[in-house]
């Protein structure tokens, strides 16, 4: 009887982490590096569709409109894919009717999507734009090598753009390199430090890809320190994030950095 305490505890915090990364899995899959923090700071990709910009695929079951989470866009409807998807693709019924498509429906849509930007391309290689609005597209359907590697291209071309890099690392982290995601976050916080959306992303990215709660929150607090513009609602939603994982990391449980409980 004298370890039903200890074990409830236990119980307790291994909970907290779950919930902690449930937490992180939705922020990341809803609308990390969609400008959530700071839209209005950044400049529009020449000529992008803002539809097809990363971070704009629904999840189903999670909500997003109301208050939302860091990364998820407050006050706006489920979007829907890039371009008219539904309406423009063979597979437009499946859409239609409410049924997700399956990925090799959406990689075909992709195609059929970016097919006039690529043309464009040929004719202009070097359009970072163009690039960026076709990686979009492949993001959108969930094609993340692909994006990646059209965002790396615009990237090439135009090496200091923030958010460009940005959107380069979520989809490399969506593509399972969580290591490059961060060198490319940490490449895009050297020209710009204080980068909210960066210094976000950098966070949550610490947080699920390497169970780096430290990490991760050292990163937010460098985002509330530099970012007093940030509004009311959205700073109580990093903090929160924040005051979860550290709870977490006090538990000594799920996540590098916290205390061990190994006792030889």
């Amino acid at each position: 009887m004298e370890m039903e305490p200890t074990t409830a505890a236990t119980a307790s915090a291994t909970l907290r982490a779950s919930q902690v990364y449930a937490m992180a899995v939705i922020c990341l899959l809803a609308g990390l590096a969609i400008g959530y923090l700071l839209r209005g700071s950044e400049s529009p990709m020449p000529g992008a569709q803002q539809a097809a910009e990363p971070g704009a695929v629904s999840v189903p079951g999670v909500a997003m409109g109301g208050a939302g989470m860091p990364g998820t866009p407050m006050g706006s409807p489920q979007t829907r894919p890039a371009g008219n998807a539904a309406t423009a693709s063979p597979h437009a019924g499946a859409m239609a009717g409410g049924h997700m498509p399956t990925m090799e429906q959406m990689r075909q849509m992709a195609a059929t999507q970016a097919a006039p930007l690529l043309e464009k391309l040929k004719s202009d290689p070097n359009n970072a734009g163009v690039l960026m609005q076709v990686g979009a597209i492949y993001y959108t359907m969930h094609q993340f090598k692909e994006a990646s590697s059209y965002y790396d291209k615009a990237v090439r071309i135009d090496g200091k753009n923030v958010p460009f890099r940005t959107k380069l690392a979520i989809s490399l982290f969506q593509s399972g390199d969580a290591d490059g995601a961060i060198a490319q976050l940490n490449r895009a916080l050297s020209y710009a430090p204080n980068d909210a959306n960066a210094l976000f992303d950098l966070g949550m990215i610490r947080l699920q890809g390497k169970k780096d709660g430290k990490g991760a929150v050292a990163a937010w607090q460098q985002l509330l320190k530099s970012n007093p513009q940030l509004s009311s609602d959205r700073r109580a939603q990093v903090q929160k994030l924040m005051a979860d994982v550290l709870t977490t990391l006090a538990a000594g449980h799920g996540m590098k950095g916290a205390p061990s409980d190994d006792r030889h």
